[in-house]
């Protein structure tokens, strides 16, 4: 149970990095907000990700 739970949040915290990198390097100025917003962003789109690919092993 625990070993799923690690798995899970390291997978969601790969996509999370992985978005806000390319966030940060697509805007053009890298304000505080802006930062702030694209990473909020790319949690939620880092857990539809997630969510996305145990669907398609099904």
């Amino acid at each position: 149970m625990l070993n799923g739970i690690v798995r899970a949040a390291a997978e969601i915290l790969a996509w999370w990095a992985g978005l806000t990198a390319v966030w940060t390097l697509l805007i053009s100025r890298a304000d505080t907000l802006e930062i702030a917003v694209g990473a909020a962003a790319a949690l939620v789109s880092a857990w539809a990700a997630r969510g996305a690919r145990r669907a398609a092993d099904r």
